[in-house]
């Protein structure tokens, strides 16, 4: 083969290759999902479109079709005045709850956003347990802590349930365990073994109702 023919060769071959790449590129930018607002995607522009959007998510809004989770979204600054419906085939994460920020991947449909994927960010909490009741301690003395607002402490045994089941997790300690109630978010060190501190009320059944997000006990560690 003359220099010419190799030369030519080379040429094309760089040329199919080059091709080949811009190939790629298109192909994995098409499903790539931009990330957008709340309001950018109710702006009816996005209609089939593979979008990320991610928002706080609205207090009691959380509802099951199936094995299909429904629930809203709203601004991350507290902005009630738009809220976007949001559908989820899959298992919510442990840490998902009122107020969590959802970060949803998925596409549009009618002003819904069908996700096909669903992370959450939520801010870790810890707290001291000083001052706080044991569960022992709080279920001694249960006719009398029923609707009042105390801290009780113990550690987390078995899962961490998500917050459309009936309780959160439960709470041991000095042999003793209480249920625990909690519809918010979660910081995701809350597993089984954790230290945790709790402010909320006893209700009637005898389930701890929380008031504020569990925390991670800054001073114990099992």
């Amino acid at each position: 083969m003359n220099k010419a023919a190799k030369r030519r060769l080379v040429v094309v071959g760089g040329i199919v290759v080059i091709a080949m790449l811009v190939i790629v590129a298109i192909a994995g930018s098409g499903g790539a999902a931009s990330s957008l607002s709340i309001a950018d995607v109710l702006s009816g522009d996005y209609q089939g479109k593979k979008v990320q959007v991610s928002g706080s998510v609205v207090a009691d809004s959380l509802s099951s079709d199936g094995s299909t989770a429904l629930f809203e979204i709203q601004p991350e600054d507290g902005d009630g005045s738009q809220t976007l419906a949001v559908s989820y085939d899959g298992a919510l994460p442990a840490t998902f709850g009122t107020g969590v920020v959802a970060i949803c991947t998925g596409t549009m449909d009618d002003g819904e956003l069908a996700a096909t994927e669903l992370v959450t960010k939520c801010p870790s909490k810890y707290e001291s347990a000083e001052g706080s009741l044991t569960v022992q301690g709080l279920l001694d003395q249960a006719d009398s802590m029923v609707g009042t607002d105390t801290k009780v402490c113990g550690y987390v045994r078995g899962d961490i349930n998500t917050a459309d089941a009936d309780y959160r997790f439960t709470i041991e300690s000095q042999g003793a365990s209480v249920n625990v109630v909690w519809d918010g978010g979660m910081d995701e060190a809350v597993v089984d073994g954790c230290a945790v501190v709790i402010s909320g009320h006893l209700d009637e059944s005898g389930t701890f109702v929380a008031t504020e997000q569990p925390a991670i006990d800054e001073n114990v560690s099992e």
